[in-house]
Parts: C-alpha cells; structure tokens; sequence
C-alpha cells in the first residue's frame, strides 16, 4: 500500500482570515492526503517546527496579509537551516501576478491565487509533490 503524502496546511501571521486554509485542508484530505492544520497565528519558526515534527511531505500556507515576500521564503529558510529542505512549500492568498516569479525563485512550488480551483490544488499537489520517505 502506498503511503499517504503528508500536508501541513498553515496560516501564517496575523491575519485572521483562515476559511480559505480550512477549505483548502478539507479538500486535501477529501482528495485522501494527511492533513495537519496549525490554526491561525503560527510563526514561520512555528510552522518548520510543525512541518518536521509531524514529519510532513509539504508545507501548504495561506497568506492574505501583503506579508508573502516575507513568510514564504522565511519558511524556506529555515526548513533548510533545520535539515528539511526536501519539504516542498505551497500556498495562495492575496498574491499580486508580478510577486508569484519571484516566489518561485526563492523556492516556492506553486502559488494558487483567487480562484483556482479545489480540484486544481488537489491534483497539482498530487502530481508534484513527492514523499519525503
């Protein structure tokens, strides 16, 4: 039997705003993915911590709050400072078209915006995200 991927869906920050990320975690778990969700208010210090506690294949977050070329990167930092670099980050929110290229240089997997689809976000994670096992 093949392992379940592993999702930690986390809402950064202090944005309150979190139906979105619920949304998005009840979709991957329909889809049959394990998900863990943070809750609001997590630290990117908060969440590698969860991310490499609970042993996760992806990090998925939901940023409204303007602070993306902060927190998805922050995250990336230090999943690599803490030995997880083969953790593979996701997410959406309020992303403006021209910040998404230089989220992806600075190692985001993929960036989902207003819009895209719950079916659209299960079967990207599903084609490009890989056990870390």
């Amino acid at each position: 039997m093949a392992k379940k991927l592993r999702i930690l869906v986390a809402k950064p920050g202090l944005d309150g705003h979190d139906r979105g990320a619920k949304v998005v975690a009840r979709a991957l778990r329909d889809a049959g993915f394990e998900v863990i969700y943070t809750g609001l208010h997590q630290t990117p210090e908060m969440i590698v911590s969860a991310a490499i506690d609970e042993d996760v294949d992806a990090v998925s977050m939901s940023v409204l709050s303007g602070a993306h070329m902060f927190l998805f990167p922050e995250v990336i930092r230090l999943l690599k400072e803490k030995g997880a670099p083969e953790i593979s980050v996701f997410g959406g929110g309020i992303i403006p078209d021209e910040d998404i290229p230089k989220l992806e240089d600075a190692g985001v997997a993929k960036i989902f915006t207003p819009g895209a689809s719950l079916k659209d976000i299960t079967d990207w994670v599903a084609s490009n995200v890989q056990s870390t096992k």
